[in-house]
């Protein structure tokens, strides 16, 4: 069952296929149809501890790890949960992430949402391309706690331009790691077409972004439709003042009508 089930799934790394190199493409598919897609810019700020140059004392570096193209990477697609699991530089560094599909009750009645409810950030401070000097040098895990982020309506995807950072919590020392997430367009369900994401969803910052670049051009349409229409008031009550038969005030002027 499990090589049938392996036969049947494919996972594609199209980060070739980006005009951006810090941004990753992945697909996965189940019985030739394509179940999860994610494309992403990823970047991990990891603190670590290295000697001061007395050798006694502590100091903390950080490291700057991002997402490397090319990487590995497999999948898990189900009816309310789905996996991504993306490994690079010979598995020294592996991210996971984990979407949940799952009903609320709002004013309009039930409805379904889905979001990354999880994240696991394996990573080694032995591996020397990153990190330098790391005292007592190992592998590490950074996990998110109650993670509720990119919630999504569903049947349709998350994009996001903006850049989101989401902290994680590391086994070492309970360490603060950041994860930066940049041109986030993401779909781990109900996806219609094959390589093809579903409308898309706008995080609110995109959408305030959007709203503060067309605000100019709203005012200006508006300016200009008062404008138009004081000149059209103006024209119409200068033309019908001007057809009005002024009446003499002077008696003797009666005369002269007709």
């Amino acid at each position: 069952a499990a090589a049938l089930l392996a036969a049947e799934q494919e996972v594609e790394n199209l980060s070739g296929l980006s005009p951006n190199p810090e941004k990753d493409i992945f697909v996965v598919r189940e019985n030739r149809t394509t179940c999860l897609m994610a494309e992403f810019a990823a970047k991990f700020i990891v603190p670590y501890d290295v000697w001061a140059s007395n050798y006694v004392d502590l100091i903390t570096e950080q490291a700057d790890i991002p997402l490397s193209r090319g990487a590995d990477m497999k999948g898990k697609c189900g009816t309310n949960e789905s996996e991504l699991e993306i490994s690079w530089l010979e598995q020294a560094y592996t991210l996971k992430l984990f979407f949940l599909k799952e009903g609320h009750n709002t004013s309009r009645g039930q409805e379904a949402f889905w979001r990354l409810s999880r994240i696991q950030f394996t990573y080694d401070t032995a591996e020397r391309t990153y990190f330098k000097d790391a005292v007592s040098p190992g592998k590490h895990t950074a996990s998110s706690h109650r993670l509720s982020a990119l919630v999504t309506p569903a049947g349709k995807s998350y994009e996001c331009q903006a850049r989101q950072t989401i902290s994680l919590i590391s086994s070492d020392h309970q360490k603060s790691v950041q994860l930066l997430l940049s041109e986030v367009r993401v779909q781990p369900f109900d996806i219609t077409a094959d390589f093809v994401f579903s409308e898309e969803h706008k995080c609110p910052v995109d959408q305030r972004e959007q709203f503060e670049e067309t605000l100019p051009l709203i005012l200006g349409l508006i300016l200009g439709l008062v404008i138009v229409i004081t000149l059209c008031v103006y024209h119409i009550h200068h033309k019908l003042t001007a057809n009005q038969v002024q009446i003499p005030r002077d008696r003797s002027q009666y005369k002269h009508m007709g």
